[in-house]
C-alpha cells in the first residue's frame, strides 16, 4: 500500500498568526522572481497522482483542474469519482497551482489578500488512485504514471511535471524497482518528476520513489516563520539518510496553509488544522514537495524547451546551503529552494546538466515494490506478484512495455479520459461525504476501466493519531 500524505494536519508549531499561509511560502522562496518577469506557469500542466481534487474556490476557475481517469477504489460510485475524499490532494493542488478567481489579471508580485500557489498560471491534471483513508495499491499507481506518460501530449495537454507525494518503505534496489522504472519513463519522457523523501525521520532512507537519483527528491525546511533562509533547518521529520541517496534540495514544508476540503477524512479527523472556513494546515515532505512542483512549472513557462535533468540543474546549482552541522549536513541536500537566484540564473547547458546513473530495468518486485504495508480484503492480504484485480504481475514483460509507452495505463477507447473539473452542485456534508466513502470502499470498489474479477480491498496499515504517512 502507498500511503498517501506525508501529512501532520494541525499541527502549528510556531505563532498563531500562519506563518505557513501561502504568502509568507511565496516570499520565503522567491516565486515574486518568476512573476515579475512575466512568467507563472502558463502553458504548464502539472499532473498530480493523489487522492483527487475538489474543485473548491482557488481551484475553480474554467480550465484550472482536469480530471484524468479516476483509478481509485472509489472510481464507480458518480458521488465520489475523481474528488478527494482524503483531502490531501486538494491541498497540494492549491500549493502547486491555486488561484482566487477574484484576483486581478496581472501577477506581477505577490498581494496578501487572494490565495495564490506557487504557479497560478499553471493547470492541475488531477489522476485519482487513493481514497478516503488513503487506501491504494503499487500496481495502481504504476497505471497511473503509466497513463500520464502516455497521454502528455493529448488533447491541448502540455503535461511538463509529475508531483508523487507519497511512497513506501521498499529496500528494493532502484536499479530493479518497477515504480522506479516507471518514474524514469516519465523523466525520460520530458516530464520532471518531484517526489516527496518521506516523513519517517532524518536518518531514515528515502522513500520509494524518492531513493531514485533521476527524480527530484524534496525534504521539508522549518522556516521558523522568517521569509529569510538563514535561521532555517531541516524538519526533524525529513527523510535523508544521511549515509546514503539523500535529498536533492529542501522547501518550506511546516504548517503549511492550502485549501481546506470540507468534509474530507483530514477535514473530519483533524478540525484544528482549519484555518477560518475556506483553508487547513498540513505538515510534512508532501508539503515540500508540491511547493518544488509549482517551482518547476515556474521555470518551464519561462523555458518551455528546457529538459527534466536542466529543470533540475537549475533548482540545484541556484538552491541555498542551510547552516546544517554534524551527521545532518547533507540533509538539506544543494540546500533551500531559492527561485529568486534561479530567475537570474542562465539555464544550465544541456549536455552538461545530463545525469549518469544506472538506471532502474523495473524487472524487480511489484511485492518488495509495496514495502512493508499491504491492502487487505476481509482477512486476505494482497501480496505477492499480482494487482489490486488478481491478475498476475510480470516485471520484465510490463517493463518492456512501458519503455514503449505501452505499459499498464487503462484502456480508455479511442482518445484519452480526459475531462474539465465541474462546479460543485452542492457543499459537501461531512456525515454523508465520510458515511458514503466508507460505503464505496466496502462495496464498491474496482475501478470502472476493469474487467477483472472484483477484490474488495481496504487500506491495512496502521495510522498514528498524530501523522498521516504519504
Amino acid at each position: 500500500t502507498v500511503r498517501l500524505l506525508a501529512s501532520k494536519f494541525g499541527e502549528n508549531t510556531y505563532a498563531a498568526d500562519f506563518d505557513g499561509a501561502l504568502p509568507h511560502v511565496l516570499r520565503s522562496v522567491g516565486a515574486e522572481a518568476f512573476w515579475a518577469s512575466g512568467y507563472s506557469g502558463a502553458g504548464v500542466d502539472v499532473a498530480l497522482i493523489d487522492s483527487g481534487v475538489v474543485p473548491v474556490d482557488g481551484l475553480s476557475s474554467h480550465g484550472k483542474l482536469l480530471h484524468g481517469p479516476d483509478l481509485s477504489f472509489e472510481s464507480q460510485s458518480s458521488e465520489l469519482e475523481h474528488l478527494d475524499t482524503y483531502g490531501h490532494g486538494t491541498h497540494m493542488a492549491g500549493i502547486i497551482a491555486g488561484r482566487d478567481k477574484r484576483r486581478p489579471r496581472s501577477l506581477k508580485s505577490i498581494d496578501d489578500r487572494y490565495f495564490t500557489g506557487v504557479a497560478p498560471e499553471a493547470r492541475i491534471l488531477s489522476v485519482k488512485v487513493g481514497v478516503f483513508d488513503g487506501a491504494v495499491d503499487v500496481s495502481q499507481v504504476l497505471a497511473a504514471i503509466d497513463w500520464v506518460v502516455q497521454h502528455k501530449d493529448d488533447n491541448g495537454l502540455n503535461v511538463r511535471v509529475l508531483n508523487l507525494s507519497f511512497g513506501t518503505d521498499s529496500s528494493q534496489p532502484y536499479v530493479l524497482d518497477p515504480r522506479a522504472y516507471a518514474v524514469e519513463q516519465a523523466w525520460k519522457s520530458g516530464i520532471v518528476v518531484v517526489v516527496a523523501a518521506g516523513n519517517d525521520g532524518n536518518f531514515v532512507p528515502l522513500r520509494d520513489p524518492a531513493f531514485d537519483p533521476f527524480v527530484i527528491a524534496v525534504g521539508a525546511s522549518d522556516t521558523k516563520g522568517t521569509e529569510t533562509t538563514a535561521d532555517d533547518d531541516v524538519a526533524t521529520f525529513s527523510n535523508c539518510d544521511t549515509s546514503g541517496r539523500t535529498v536533492d534540495l529542501v522547501a518550506p514544508g511546516v504548517s503549511i496553509v492550502s485549501l481546506r476540503n470540507p468534509g474530507s477524512y483530514a477535514d473530519v479527523t483533524y478540525p484544528s488544522a482549519r484555518v477560518g472556513a475556506r483553508f487547513f494546515k498540513g505538515t510534512g515532505t508532501s508539503q515540500a514537495a508540491a511547493v518544488v512542483s509549482g517551482a518547476a512549472a515556474l521555470i518551464l513557462s519561462k523555458y518551455p524547451s528546457a529538459t527534466p535533468n536542466q529543470v533540475k540543474e537549475l533548482l540545484t546549482s541556484t538552491a541555498t546551503p542551510l547552516s546544517v552541522d554534524g551527521e545532518l549536513d547533507r540533509c538539506d541536500g544543494a540546500g533551500a529552494l531559492n527561485l529568486s537566484e534561479a530567475a537570474n540564473a542562465s539555464l544550465p547547458n544541456r549536455g552538461r546538466s545530463k545525469q549518469k546513473w544506472t538506471g532502474s530495468t523495473g524487472a524487480g518486485s511489484l511485492e518488495q515494490s509495496r514495502g512493508s504495508s499491504h491492502l487487505e480484503n476481509n482477512g486476505v492480504i494482497l501480496s505477492g506478484e499480482q494487482d489490486i484485480f488478481g491478475m498476475p504481475f510480470d516485471a520484465a514483460i510490463w517493463a518492456s512495455m512501458a519503455a514503449l509507452g505501452r505499459g499498464r495505463a487503462p484502456s480508455m477507447g479511442a482518445g484519452p479520459h480526459i475531462s474539465f473539473a465541474k462546479p460543485l452542485s452542492r457543499p459537501f456534508r461531512q456525515s454523508s461525504w465520510c458515511s458514503r466513502s466508507r460505503l464505496v470502499v466496502a462495496m464498491q470498489p474496482v475501478p470502472k476501466f476493469c474487467r477483472s474479477r472484483t477484490l474488495r480491498w481496504r487500506s491495512r496499515w496502521k495510522r498514528s493519531p498524530s501523522a498521516l504517512q504519504c
